[in-house]
């Protein structure tokens, strides 16, 4: 089957976190087209995990205009090269404090594949060791607490974690206990 293809690419905008590029394309039936897309660095998500807890963190999401509960997840854009199990581990410091003795590797996430090309890598860390978080400047309003399994649940289906990459994270999560 055919399939889109790429003509040319500028550049529309850039900063340290991602780049807004517009593609000309040609459609399988040969008409032209534009593409929109945001090139972000790959993710890490993390679910901490005590054998009967996850941690979580809250912060506000700007875009929304909303503080949200989420699992611990991030990039390092001074770090591309990063291994995404490292990255994992920056971003469970950073954000909770915690540093776990295994990381087990879930699954990879597509984020908004319809606009963006980040995908992101979803570990399972256990073996929790509490410590101090180490947040970037933009986390400071952040927050993080325990929360049971079940109440986990909870916050997912009544839509108080309604962030995708955690509800999928925690999809991945179910189906490794199967």
């Amino acid at each position: 089957m055919a399939s889109i293809e790429f003509v040319s690419s500028r550049e529309i905008y850039r900063n340290s976190w991602m780049v807004l590029r517009e593609d000309d394309i040609r459609r399988p039936d040969g008409s032209p087209g534009i593409y929109s897309v945001v090139d972000k660095p790959t993710y890490a998500l993390v679910l901490p995990y005590d054998g009967h807890r996850f941690r979580l963190v809250e912060q506000f999401r700007y875009p929304l205009g909303a503080r949200r509960w989420e699992f611990p997840q991030g990039t390092a854009p001074d770090l591309v090269d990063t291994e995404p199990v490292e990255l994992a581990a920056r971003e469970l410091r950073e954000e909770t404090g915690l540093r776990a003795t295994s990381f087990e590797a879930l699954g990879q996430l597509d984020t908004a594949p319809g606009m963006t090309s980040q995908r992101g890598w979803v570990f399972l860390a256990t073996g929790i060791v509490e410590g101090e978080s180490d947040r970037e400047h933009e986390e400071q309003d952040m927050r993080s607490a325990w929360f049971a399994r079940d109440r986990v649940e909870q916050m997912i289906a009544s839509g108080v974690i309604a962030d995708a990459q955690s509800i999928a994270a925690y999809g991945l999560f179910l189906l490794r206990g199967r």
